[in-house]
């Protein structure tokens, strides 16, 4: 990071496909000296802020801004607003007045709270009350910012940036409201006695099926999966529901890198009451691609993806219906989606690690899950608000 020259910091809306760029290969430069980062594919940056290619703003707006200094991009940010997530309740961590930021890339201190005025304003505009960030777009993207763990890259799905945005967000009057911790577990010896027992115990229980996704319904199977999560999910801190046309577009998005034995839905009495999706970690082949897939890394991805050896596998979500949950019966589920895709998933793609997250600090469930089969926290991610009155 580069200190200032003592010439004005000046913020421009991004208006046009070029700024849109800028705003894109900002991420690239200043990262690229960090070890950890991981070039994200640069399609799916400009997708994720384009109206028409991401669902999000059917129901959101949104508006980027980049930092100029000298006539040199600087910094970024995004200013959002989700209206589905100003109908939730308040006390569920979002609700009225409540805008968003995230996306924020600096180049110094003085820099990034140029930029978080100005979400502000914007936000502020467009009659919100209070700040929420980061967020990347929607709360089901990159939510938080990285504040523990910097020295591993993440694994996919999860943001990573620069140390320095924590004291600079916090000296712009931010206070935390939310952690959200990912797990790490080794996942080679299997798991715990008492979890080894429960698992022996659910297998020999009649009302309970567990089985692998079927991805030639694999429309119906997505539908089925996230209809699950919305019911699981809908009384978390942070929680918006997801739309049929983001669901479709996650589906999309993911079915490449969607493999029926590191998926599970757990069936009670005939049922689908709980599900687990596990990914093989992309990230491990897209540390050294620099963001593109031209001209010879799409060969590499697609031979990758036709049987991924990978070290880490993520969890991204997991979810049990709403009337199964603080059950023994939805521990008993969880394990035994956990055990079974451990078994495959150390024979058939070589996993040494499994990557739980993000899991909310007062989710009691998850957290004992974690607990019970000794995995450790090693990244965790803030939340913070900020009043704007």
């Amino acid at each position: 990071m580069s200190g200032h020259s003592g010439a004005p910091v000046t913020i421009h809306p991004v208006k046009d496909k070029n700024d849109r760029r800028e705003f894109v290969e900002l991420a690239f430069r200043l990262n690229r000296g960090d070890p950890a980062w991981v070039p994200p594919l640069k399609g799916e940056v400009f997708d994720l802020l384009t109206p028409g290619k991401n669902p999000w703003y059917e129901h959101g707006k949104a508006q980027q801004f980049l930092a100029r200094r000298s006539g040199r991009t600087v910094g970024r940010i995004s200013a959002h607003i989700d209206e589905l997530a100003l109908a939730q309740p308040v006390e569920q961590g979002m609700g009225p007045g409540t805008g968003n930021w995230g996306l924020l890339e600096a180049e110094d201190e003085e820099v990034a709270q140029a930029l978080l005025v100005t979400a502000e304003d914007w936000l502020r505009s467009q009659g919100m009350q209070r700040a929420l960030g980061p967020l990347s777009i929607s709360i089901w993207d990159e939510p938080g910012l990285l504040i523990e763990g910097f020295d591993e890259p993440p694994t996919i799905m999860l943001g990573h940036n620069s140390p320095l945005y924590r004291p600079w967000i916090e000296n712009s009057g931010y206070r935390p409201v939310k952690q959200l911790k990912n797990f790490a577990v080794d996942i080679v010896d299997g798991f715990p006695p008492l979890v080894n027992r429960i698992v022996a115990a659910g297998e020999k229980n009649a009302r309970i099926r567990i089985r692998r996704v079927d991805k030639r319904q694999f429309d119906a199977e997505a539908r089925l999966i996230m209809g699950i999560l919305n019911d699981a999910w809908s009384d978390n801190w942070g929680f918006v529901p997801l739309t049929d046309s983001e669901i479709a577009h996650v589906g999309k998005k993911l079915k490449d890198i969607v493999f029926e034995d590191l998926i599970r839905v757990a069936e009670l009495d005939g049922e689908p009451v709980a599900f687990m999706i596990v990914l093989p970690n992309i990230n491990e082949l897209l540390i050294d691609m620099d963001g593109s897939l031209l001209p010879f890394n799409w060969a590499r991805l697609l031979w990758w993806l036709r049987k991924p050896k990978s070290r880490t596998l993520r969890v991204p979500l997991m979810g049990v219906v709403k009337k199964l949950q603080n059950s023994r019966m939805a521990s008993t589920l969880a394990f035994m989606m956990i055990e079974f895709i451990r078994r495959d998933a150390v024979r058939d793609y070589g996993a040494e690690r499994g990557d739980i997250g993000w899991v909310l600090d007062d989710n009691q469930g998850m957290n004992a899950v974690a607990e019970a089969i000794d995995a450790r926290v090693n990244r965790v991610y803030q939340i913070y608000d900020k009043p704007l009155a």
